[in-house]
């Protein structure tokens, strides 16, 4: 191996990615780009449901049951009506995702302690939060009823009853439960794997289109310098892609990075190798540009965010697609980085994880060279 060799195609590589100015915005702004807006327009939180409501009982009994709707940071009050017509339009104008009806013997029927059945009108185009919303209304409504017989119970006895199980919920590592303190460290692993691999996709391929390979097939550069020469300058902006945005995810996100930032910082160096490879890889096989850069296009992306964990749980998966995700390196980081931002563990906790993704690491830069020599033989 000849250094000098490997720095003069790491200086011409530079020099063509410095004179480029889509490989500027390819690697550096559009990383931003993405991070910014799926930070701030991908969301799992569901709060501030907007609810119209029909009171047909308008009573002190209603109007209380409603204020522990309006008290709660997860509905909000849009509007009040006098008919099923209004509800059924504001939820197909998308004005409102609920509508509570309340009947109008509600007061009679609670103050004879009989059954009484509230109507919660939810749009089910969105399944997840819709679900989400009625979890939520009945979770409001149990709390009601709760309430109201322990004060039956305390008017007969006049003894105040403790409820027999008292849960006492302690969520650990995201206490506030805000979707983008795990939804950022996903997306930074989603995001690497993408422009990774788009990187280096169109290198070769563009040297054998403008037909410069033959010239550096002459010369005494080999195979494995060559390819080392090509993918330091695109791991140097890789790396510096994942410092931004770390730098982001803290101080413009506020998410907490508690573990170890050499581990976070190595883990993606790893990932990066084998991402760059990969894409360098598509690139030697295709030959063509265009090609190349739709391939890594769904080579990464289309996998990363679906199969990776970053946006749906890998367990709510059937059996043969969990098996699949194996196959999707972004599942390794992006593990990985959830628990080194969000818990704080070590390799002592993701050395699966870990080793997995050297193992990725490794097999992309073998084949990556096993396949570039037979090019220049």
């Amino acid at each position: 191996m000849n250094f000098g060799r490997i720095s003069a195609m790491t200086r011409k590589e530079f020099i063509h990615v410095i004179r480029d100015p889509r490989s500027i915005i390819l690697g550096i702004a559009i990383p931003v780009i993405l991070l910014l807006l799926f930070a701030y327009a991908l969301t799992l939180d569901v709060d501030h449901v907007p609810v119209m409501v029909w009171d047909q009982s308008d009573s002190t009994a209603s109007r209380e049951f409603i204020s522990r709707f309006k008290a709660s940071r997860y509905f909000k009050i849009k509007g009040r009506t006098d008919n099923y017509r209004d509800v059924e339009q504001a939820i197909d104008r998308g004005d409102i995702l609920a509508g509570l009806v309340l009947p109008r013997d509600f007061a009679q029927r609670l103050e004879a302690r009989r059954p009484v059945q509230v109507q919660w009108l939810v749009d089910g185009s969105d399944a997840n939060t819709a679900t989400i919303a009625t979890g939520y209304a009945t979770a409001v409504t149990q709390a009601y009823s709760e309430e109201v017989v322990l004060q039956d119970i305390r008017k007969l006895t006049g003894k105040v009853l403790e409820r027999p199980l008292d849960v006492r919920p302690r969520v650990w590592f995201n206490a506030d439960m805000e979707s983008k303190n795990f939804i950022i460290p996903g997306l930074i692993a989603v995001i690497m794997m993408v422009i990774a691999a788009l990187l280096t996709s169109l290198t070769v391929a563009r040297e054998w289109e403008r037909g410069t390979m033959e010239q550096l097939i002459s010369t005494p550069v080999k195979g494995h310098e060559l390819i080392i020469g090509k993918l330091t300058p695109y791991f140097i902006i890789g790396m510096f892609d994942v410092l931004l945005a770390v730098l982001m995810g803290k101080f413009q996100f506020g998410v907490p990075l508690r573990g170890s930032v050499v581990l976070l910082f190595g883990m993606a160096a790893v990932f990066l190798l084998g991402a760059l490879s990969l894409g360098l890889l598509i690139s030697i096989f295709t030959k063509n540009q265009l090609l190349a850069n739709q391939l890594a296009l769904l080579t990464t992306f289309i996998p990363a965010f679906v199969l990776s964990g970053f946006a749906f749980p890998i367990n709510s998966m059937p059996k043969v697609v969990q098996w699949v995700t194996f196959l999707v390196p972004a599942r390794f980081l992006v593990h990985l980085f959830k628990g080194i931002y969000l818990k704080g563990v070590g390799l002592e906790t993701l050395y699966l994880e870990a080793g997995l993704l050297a193992l990725f690491a490794v097999a992309m830069v073998g084949l990556t060279l096993v396949k570039f020599k037979k090019k220049l033989e």
